[in-house]
C-alpha cells in the first residue's frame, strides 16, 4: 500500500463520526452533480414558494436606500464622486483588485482568467481544479476577487448616486454574461464555497439598493432563483471541516441573510436558524478570551469582525436572539482594534488575505480601524476611535452622522496587554501619541496558515502615521514560493534573526513546522512607564540551541529602549531588522544615531541610536513592503547584525521628539550581575539597570535587587525613579526603598508621586527628596562596572 494511503487511512482515524459522515455526504453530492451535467441534464433548480411573502428586513429599506445615497453625497462627497468614478471603470470592464489597479479585462469579460499572470483556469469539474497550482490556474485569488461581485454592489450604488440606468444596465450585461461562462457544476469559481458565499451577499446588496427600480425588475426574477441555488450549495458544501475559520463564518453569514431576507426559498427557516447557530458557536470558537481573532493576522481579525457585525444586526432587524456572550465577543474584538489606533492606523501583522466585506477596497492598513464605526454605533459606545464610514452611513443612515464625526477620539494613549493572543501595547501621549505593539504570543493555530514567523516583533505608530511597520504578505500563491516565504519569514520583521534562518520552518503555502512558544514573562504598566519582558525558543532546534529574548521599557516622554538578547554558547550570525514606513526617510546623524524623518509631511521625528562602540554593525538599506495584497513599495530598512559568542545583547533607543535637539549617546556598561545602559541627552541622563540573575548587583552609586531600575537625571537632580521586581534600592549605601517583600513595581517622580504594587506599602527614606533637590547627582560611575 503507498504511503499515500496510509496518510489517508490515519486521517479517516482521526476523524469523528460526524466529520466522516459530513465529508462523505459532500463526496456524494459532487459526484451526483458531475454525472447529471455528463448526462446533459441542467442542475435541479431551486423554485421559490408561491405567493405573496414580506421579506425580511435589511440594513435599509427601499425608500430609505435612496435617502442614504444622499447623505453619503453629502457627508462624503468625494468618496461618492469616487464611486462614480469606480463605476465608470466597471463599466469599461477596468477593475480594480486587491492590490492591482485598473486590470483591463476588454470587451468581454473572461471570468476564469488572471489578468495579472494572463493564466485562464481550464472550464472542468471544480472540484477537479488544483486552484492552488500557480501553473495550471495563475493566482486564483486575482480571479476569485472578480468573481465577488462586489464590483456590482459599486454599480448598483452609483445608480442610487445619478440615476442613470445604464448602470442598472451593465449589472444586468455583466450578470448574464456570467451565470453564461459558469454552467455548474463547471469552472474555478465554484471551488470555494466562502467565494460562493461572497457572491450571494453581493447579490443581496445590489437586490436591496437596486430594489423597486424599472429598469432591475427583469433582472430579479433571474436573480432571486440563482440566489436560491447559492443558498442550497454553500448548505451543502458548508466548511466545518474543511476549513473552520472564516470560510466557516463567511459561507454561515451568507446563509443567515439569504434565511433572514428571503423566506420564499423553501429551506430559508433551516438556514436562518442553522447558521445562526454557526456564527455564534464560531464567536466563540475563533476568538480568543481577549478579543484577538486566532489567525493571529490582523486582516484576519478585522475580516472576521466585519462577518460578525454584519450577521448581528441583520440578527436584530429580524428579531432574532442575540445572545449576550455573543456580544461580549464583538465588544472585545473591537476593543483589540481600538487600542491599536491610538496613535495612528492600527498596524498589521501576519497574513493579508485582501478580502474584506461589504467594499473590498477597504483591503489597506489605513482601513482596518472601519468596524469602530460600525461597533460604536451598534453598542452605543463613545469611547471607540471611531469616525464616518461610507459603511456606517449604509448601515446605520442618520444615526451615524450624528454619532460619528470626521475625527479620531483624542482619549490619551494608554498600555493595553492582550495576553491570549499575545499582543501589548505599550503607549504614550508625550510629545505626541505612540503606540507600539510588540507580538509576544503564538504564531497562529494548528500549522499557523495565516501567522508569520515574527516572535516578538514589534510596531509603531506616532503622531497619526506609521513609522515602525510589518512588512505585509506580498501574495499568497506565485510561481516560486520563496516570494511567498519572504514576507511571512523573519527577515521581513522588526526582530532578530538568527544565523540567518526563520523563526520556523516555511512547509507549504498555508503551514509551518518547528512553529516556536512565545512567552511574556513580565507585564508592568504604572503611571510614568510600561515594561514587557518576552522570549521565544524558535532557534532552540540550532545544533547550538539559541534563545531569544526581548524586553521593551517606554517611559513618559517619548523614550523606548529595546533590550535584545540572545543565550547560547557557540558564535552565530545575528541580525535585527527595522523596517520603516516607504514615506520615511533616514539619515545618519553621528556614531550610532539615525534620524528618521516624514518625506511627505512635518511633524515630530524619531531618533533610533545603539551604543556607541559595539561590535554590532549598523547599515541603512532598503527592502520592500506589500501595503496590500500584490502590491510593493520600496521602503528603508535599519539592519544591525553581528558575527558574536553567545550571550549577546543589543539595546536600542527609540527617541520621539517634535524638535531636533543636541546629538545623543548611549552606552553600555556590565558586570556579571547588571546590565547598564545610559542615554545621555543634555541636560538629561537616562540609566537603565538589567539584573543578570536573581542575586542583588552594585553599579555606580546603585545597589539594589531589583531586575530593572530606571533612573532620569535631570541638571544633575534626580527627577524620576522606576524600580521593576526586587525588594531594596541603595544610593552610595544608603537605603532609599526597602520593603518586607518583592514588589512588582515602584515609581516614584521629583513630584512625589508614588506607585507600588504591595499592599502593605513599600517603605522609602527622605533621601528621594533630597536627591530631587540637591544637585551633584550621578546615574553612574564607570569606576564600579567592567566596560565591554
Amino acid at each position: 500500500m503507498s504511503a499515500g494511503w496510509h496518510n489517508k487511512l490515519a486521517r479517516v482515524s482521526q476523524m469523528s463520526w460526524d466529520e466522516i459522515r459530513t465529508r462523505a455526504a459532500q463526496e456524494l453530492s459532487k459526484r451526483g452533480d458531475l454525472l447529471r451535467h455528463r448526462m446533459g441534464r441542467e442542475p435541479a433548480p431551486v423554485h421559490l414558494l408561491d405567493g405573496p411573502v414580506r421579506e425580511g428586513n435589511f440594513f435599509f429599506g427601499q425608500d430609505e436606500a435612496t435617502s442614504r445615497a444622499a447623505i453619503l453625497r453629502e457627508q462624503m462627497p468625494e468618496r461618492a464622486a469616487e464611486i462614480v468614478r469606480q463605476a465608470d471603470d466597471i463599466c469599461k470592464h477596468e477593475f480594480w483588485l486587491l492590490g492591482y489597479e485598473k486590470l483591463d479585462y476588454g470587451a468581454e469579460i473572461d471570468w476564469h482568467l488572471d489578468r495579472v499572470h494572463n493564466k485562464r483556469a481550464p472550464l472542468q469539474p471544480w472540484f477537479t481544479i488544483p486552484f492552488l497550482d500557480f501553473g495550471i490556474v495563475g493566482d486564483h485569488k486575482i480571479t476569485w476577487e472578480l468573481n465577488r461581485h462586489q464590483h456590482l454592489v459599486t454599480l448598483a450604488k452609483a445608480w442610487l448616486l445619478t440615476g442613470e440606468d445604464r448602470y442598472i444596465d451593465e449589472i444586468a450585461a455583466q450578470w448574464r454574461s456570467w451565470a453564461k461562462a459558469n454552467p455548474y457544476p463547471l469552472g474555478i469559481n465554484w471551488g470555494s464555497s466562502l467565494e460562493v458565499a461572497f457572491r450571494g451577499l453581493s447579490w443581496i446588496w445590489v437586490d436591496r439598493l437596486l430594489e423597486g427600480a424599472a429598469a432591475y425588475e427583469g433582472l430579479r426574477e433571474e436573480l432571486l432563483p440563482a440566489l436560491a441555488f447559492l443558498g442550497r450549495y454553500i448548505e451543502r458544501y458548508l466548511s466545518t471541516y474543511f476549513s473552520p475559520n472564516t470560510h466557516l463564518l463567511g459561507e454561515a453569514v451568507a446563509m443567515f441573510a439569504l434565511g433572514v431576507l428571503y423566506p420564499q426559498m423553501p429551506r430559508a427557516g433551516r438556514w436562518k436558524d442553522e447558521a445562526w447557530r454557526v456564527v455564534v458557536r464560531e464567536a466563540a470558537r475563533q476568538v480568543r478570551p481577549d478579543g484577538v481573532y486566532f489567525e493571529q493576522s490582523l486582516h484576519y481579525h478585522v475580516y472576521a469582525l466585519d462577518f460578525f457585525l454584519h450577521a448581528r444586526q441583520l440578527a436584530a432587524a429580524n428579531q432574532v436572539e442575540i445572545q449576550s456572550a455573543y456580544d461580549g465577543v464583538l465588544t472585545r474584538m473591537l476593543d483589540v482594534i481600538d487600542a491599536l489606533a491610538q496613535a495612528g492606523p492600527a498596524e498589521g501583522f501576519g497574513d493579508d488575505d485582501g478580502g474584506r466585506l461589504f467594499d473590498p477596497q477597504r483591503n489597506w492598513t489605513e482601513n482596518m480601524t472601519d468596524p469602530l464605526a460600525v461597533g460604536a454605533l451598534t453598542f452605543g459606545r463613545t469611547d471607540l476611535r471611531a469616525a464616518l464610514t461610507e459603511e456606517s452611513i449604509w448601515m446605520f443612515g442618520e444615526r451615524a452622522v450624528e454619532r460619528l464625526t470626521d475625527s479620531r477620539n483624542a482619549a490619551s494613549a494608554r498600555a493595553r496587554a492582550f495576553s491570549d493572543g499575545g499582543l501589548y501595547v505599550l503607549a504614550d501621549s508625550e510629545p505626541c501619541a505612540q503606540v507600539m505593539t510588540v507580538d509576544a504570543g503564538p504564531q497562529g493555530v494548528g500549522r499557523c496558515g495565516h501567522g508569520h514567523a515574527d516572535a516578538l516583533s514589534l510596531r509603531l505608530t506616532m503622531a497619526g502615521e506609521r513609522w515602525l511597520v510589518d512588512s505585509g504578505s506580498g501574495v499568497y500563491i506565485a510561481s516560486d514560493i520563496a516570494d511567498r516565504n519572504v514576507f511571512r519569514g523573519t527577515a521581513a520583521h522588526n526582530t532578530m534573526r538568527v544565523d540567518v534562518v526563520d523563526q520556523a520552518i516555511a512547509a507549504d503555502p498555508f503551514s509551518w513546522t518547528d512553529i516556536p512558544t512565545t512567552i511574556a514573562s513580565r507585564w508592568v504598566a504604572g503611571k510614568t512607564f510600561t515594561y514587557l519582558s518576552s522570549r521565544h525558543n524558535g532557534y532552540e532546534r540550532l545544533p547550538d540551541p539559541v534563545t531569544h529574548e526581548r524586553s521593551v521599557l517606554r517611559v513618559n516622554g517619548g523614550l523606548w529602549l529595546v533590550r535584545d538578547v540572545a543565550l547560547g554558547k557557540a558564535q552565530h550570525e545575528l541580525e535585527v531588522n527595522w523596517h520603516f514606513a516607504h514615506d520615511i526617510e533616514l539619515r545618519e546623524a553621528g556614531a550610532g544615531e539615525i534620524v528618521a524623518t516624514r518625506v511627505t509631511s512635518g511633524g515630530p521625528g524619531l531618533r533610533w541610536m545603539v551604543p556607541t562602540g559595539s561590535n554590532w554593525k549598523t547599515e541603512i538599506t532598503r527592502g520592500l513592503l506589500s501595503p496590500a495584497y500584490g502590491s510593493y513599495q520600496a521602503a528603508p530598512v535599519i539592519r544591525c547584525s553581528a558575527s558574536v559568542t553567545l550571550p549577546a545583547e543589543v539595546a536600542t533607543v527609540l527617541l520621539a521628539n517634535e524638535e531636533r535637539r543636541g546629538a545623543a549617546k548611549i552606552s553600555s556598561a556590565r558586570t556579571k550581575a547588571v546590565q547598564v545602559y545610559e542615554l545621555q541627552d543634555a541636560p538629561t541622563a537616562h540609566a537603565i539597570y538589567f539584573a543578570l540573575g536573581d542575586a542583588p548587583w552594585v553599579a555606580g552609586p546603585w545597589s539594589s535587587d531589583a531586575e530593572v531600575l530606571y533612573c532620569r537625571i535631570e541638571n544633575d537632580r534626580l527627577e524620576h525613579l522606576v524600580v521593576i521586581g526586587g525588594s531594596m534600592v541603595a544610593w552610595k549605601g544608603t537605603p532609599l526603598i526597602d520593603a518586607a517583600a518583592d514588589f512588582d513595581l515602584f515609581e516614584w517622580r521629583g513630584q512625589g508621586t508614588i506607585r507600588h504594587s504591595q499592599p502593605g506599602g513599600v517603605a522609602t527614606t527622605s533621601l528621594l527628596d533630597e536627591l530631587a533637590k540637591s544637585a551633584g547627582v550621578s546615574a553612574m560611575e564607570s569606576s564600579y562596572v567592567e566596560k565591554h
